[in-house]
């Protein structure tokens, strides 16, 4: 097991409704990688978690509120899908905010499915290359991203996004390697 994450804290924005493997996989990857990881939400004590967004699969406890939480916690977010999950940050002020202070600082962020629709929210993929779902993708166009259809993963500068669950491994894999970069910056 490598180590080359080890001393990153990596805060991972889900609420209700997450989709259980897409917070699963990543967080494991992470952890993997020797990073530390929370769980940030809108309320306190655990969020339900589903398995294709019908299925209750079980809950996850709440780390640390999105409210008294800052882009200086982390040094980088993890953004999971499931079609309610990033849908119900997008109306909370703090969670808008966190994201958008995330996007500003020019630390890796990584998103996977719908969870793209938070950062459309917030304003952060204007001129940005991502990928995601289908049905979300005309509405990441209309926020000004340029969408990719055809790619697992597509990285632009500090974000990472990938289509669903089946791109899980290359988006581990992805998200482990572009973190280790801004965590310890190659040399020039």
């Amino acid at each position: 097991m490598t180590q080359e994450l080890r001393g990153m804290r990596v805060g991972i924005l889900a609420t209700d409704g997450v989709e259980r493997v897409e917070l699963d996989q990543p967080r494991g990857a992470l952890q993997g990688a020797g990073a530390k990881t929370e769980i940030v939400s809108l309320h306190p004590g655990e969020i339900q978690a589903r398995q294709f967004d019908l299925n209750a699969a079980g809950t996850f406890p709440v780390d640390r509120l999105v409210a008294d939480t800052s882009v200086e916690d982390y040094h980088a977010l993890l953004l999971p899908g499931g079609t309610m999950n990033p849908d119900q940050p997008r109306m909370d002020r703090d969670a808008m905010q966190f994201v958008k202070d995330f996007m500003a600082s020019g630390k890796p962020v990584a998103s996977i499915c719908h969870g793209p629709w938070t950062l459309a929210e917030a304003d952060a993929v204007r001129g940005r290359r991502l990928t995601s779902w289908p049905s979300i993708r005309t509405d990441l166009r209309n926020a000004g991203a340029e969408v990719v259809a055809d790619q697992e993963v597509v990285v632009d500068g500090q974000l990472v996004t990938s289509r669903s669950p089946a791109d899980l491994p290359a988006s581990c894999a992805a998200v482990v390697e572009q973190f280790a970069r801004a965590h310890h910056p190659m040399p020039s």
